[in-house]
Order: C-alpha cells, then structure tokens, then sequence
C-alpha cells in the first residue's frame, strides 16, 4: 500500500511542476519480470518513469541516497535499493535479479549518472548488458524529455515545465555478446527513441502553425 501511495505523491507533485505526458504505455508487458532502460538528466527522472509506467517499479539508488533514515525509508517503500556506483556491487546485482524473478520490474540508467546532454558519447556501465544477458526477460527502452527543465543538474530551485515520457517497442537483444556491447546497444536505441520523437514533435508543431 505505501508504494501506490508514494507513487499517486509522486504524481502530484509532478502535475504540481508541470503537465507530465505518457506516449506508447502499451509497450510494457502486461506480466512477468520486465527491464525498462532509460536516459538520465534529472533526480525527477524515476520519479516520471515510475508515474507514467502501468506497472509498479523497483529502482537502483546511489547508496548515499540512504544515509538519512527518513528519505531512506520512504525510496525503499517507493521500490529503491541501494548500489555503490563504479563498482562491481554483487548483492545490488543479486537483489535487482531477484525481483525481476519474481515478476517486477527493474528501471535502468545505462549512463549511471545524470547527463544532460542527450547527444554526448557517453560509455554506459557494464552492468546493464550483465543484467540484460542473465535475466533473458523483455527489455524496453524509454526517453524521457523535460526533467532537466524542472529540476536542472546542479540547481537549486525547481521549475515548472513539460515531461514526456517515451516507452519504445521491445529491444532485440543478442545476449551472447559481450556485456559492455549489450550496454552500449540499448542506449543507442534510448537515443533512437529520442531522435525519433523529437522528430515527430517537430512535424506536430510546424502543421499546428
């Protein structure tokens, strides 16, 4: 009950600093264990992932993220766990695993940290491709645009503005390669899924006007 409880908060705040848009919903399984990979620009990013996905999700936080007992127990009932960024954190991996068995669903940001440049070449973390090779379950990519509007890297004050959240069609994924190749395939269609909505807006708007 806490996490859908979390989660309509999640939602109201969101509404609260601007509009938030949901496109292509229908793409997340209506069952099973599921990994949504997504890009990474803002704190606000698991929360608009998390309110626009029909299924609840769990989550992968930065272990400093619960050093205060009070945050920390709100993000854990909200489906957080933590991991230690650049390092090979077998129990986050083990436990991350452990929920997609049993039928969750485990949101991914391949770049491991917040980038707002969504044309930068970034080398994502092995991690991913070893958690997409291992659990052999559905992998979907989303884009998510407007967070680094609202909550911009480094500010101190949140605004209001546009979220889109883009939930893309399901990755094929060749799971013998390598795990670093496996990474660095799913944000190549995170950016795919970017360049191909930006595009779409581009027309919206030029035939509006």
């Amino acid at each position: 009950m806490l996490h859908y409880f979390f989660r309509f908060l999640s939602f109201l705040i969101l509404k609260f600093y601007g509009n938030i848009r949901a496109f292509g919903r229908e793409n997340i399984p209506k069952t099973g264990g599921f990994l949504l990979v997504s890009n990474h620009m803002s704190y606000f990013d698991p929360m608009a992932v998390g309110v626009s996905c029909p299924r609840p999700l769990n989550y992968m936080a930065r272990h400093d993220l619960f050093n205060n007992s009070f945050f920390a127990w709100v993000i854990r009932n909200s489906g957080a766990f933590p991991v230690k960024r650049d390092t090979a954190d077998l129990s986050a991996l083990k436990e991350a695993i452990k929920r997609v068995k049993s039928g969750g669903g485990l949101l991914l940001f391949p770049e491991g940290r917040r980038i707002t440049d969504t044309t930068a070449s970034v080398e994502p973390e092995p991690g991913v491709g070893f958690l997409i090779s291992k659990l052999q379950v559905p992998v979907i990519p989303v884009f998510v645009k407007g967070t680094d509007k609202v909550w911009p890297k480094g500010a101190k004050k949140i605004a209001a503005h546009q979220i889109n959240v883009y939930f893309g069609e399901q990755i094929s994924v060749e799971r013998r390669m390598p795990y670093q190749d496996i990474a660095r395939q799913v944000m190549g269609s995170i950016r795919h899924l970017g360049s191909k909505n930006f595009l779409e807006e581009e027309v919206f708007l030029k035939t509006k006007n």
